[in-house]
């Protein structure tokens, strides 16, 4: 089986009205001096039963590589991904979500050619229409380390490229937030000289997720995940910290939306 430098898994159901600009942004991703064919684009579907399939062949790269079988769920199914991936490195680009320019895997293709565990960058929220929100209310930090997400989850998980060899399976115990779970097992298991900052915004975030729709579920998942990785006393002093930020960020939104 053909190796390739990076994997792009997307993870689908039932997601006709998504689907398309996802794929339509890998394939128009300019990469120049051969880093083409070092891409393949992974999608893994949960048997859907819409168009999802056909707009992927239809808009997709001539060599999107299309997997479709009942999973039980976001995070399974992300675990098939990281089974079935021939890159040396994976990005999760999930339905709906997209890189932010045409230019923007080639900064991760030319990061990874210094042979780092994790290359990282910033996000935009953007709706349904494509149009800009607001960038992520975290920023990535200067460098990444294992206490960096003592605060919270400040790498989007779609703009976290990992060495595949490091990541491991998802903890499906976590419904809503086994990503963040993942992130810091990922950090954990390298050195922040490992870790790449690539100093631009790289994704495009849909705001209308399965974490998303499921907040307070998800919020409660993280403080479990972060007492597990970092004790009770540091989890409970930083939430005690987030309270007075959650509230600065809605009085901001009011005050932008008059």
């Amino acid at each position: 089986m053909e190796e390739k430098l990076v994997s792009i898994v997307t993870i689908t159901y039932n997601a006709e009205k998504e689907i398309g600009v996802t794929v339509a942004s890998v394939k128009k991703q300019k990469l120049t001096g051969g880093m083409e064919s070092g891409v393949e684009h992974l999608i893994v579907d949960g048997a859907s039963k819409d168009k999802t399939l056909e707009i992927a062949r239809r808009e997709g790269r001539e060599d999107v590589r299309i997997v479709s079988e009942k999973d039980k769920g976001l995070y399974d199914a992300m675990n098939k991904g990281l089974h079935l991936a021939r890159g040396k490195y994976v990005l999760f680009l999930n339905a709906g979500d997209t890189f932010h320019s045409d230019v923007s895997l080639a900064a991760y293709l030319k990061a990874a050619e210094k042979n780092p565990d994790i290359i990282y960058g910033d996000t935009d929220i953007v709706d349904s229409e494509r149009r800009f929100i607001s960038p992520r209310h975290l920023s990535v930090p200067e460098r990444l380390t294992r206490g960096s997400f003592k605060r919270g989850m400040l790498v989007c998980h779609q703009a976290f490229m990992v060495r595949r060899a490091l990541a491991p399976d998802y903890d499906l115990s976590y419904r809503f937030s086994a990503d963040y779970d993942w992130e810091v097992k990922c950090i954990s298991s390298t050195s922040p000289d490992k870790c790449v900052n690539l100093h631009r915004v790289t994704i495009d975030y849909l705001s209308d997720g399965l974490t998303d729709n499921n907040k307070l579920k998800s919020l409660r998942e993280r403080f479990e995940i972060m007492k597990r990785h970092y004790g009770v006393i540091p989890t409970v002093g930083m939430h005690l910290l987030f309270v007075p930020r959650m509230i600065l960020r809605k009085v901001s939104r009011i005050g932008k939306a008059r």
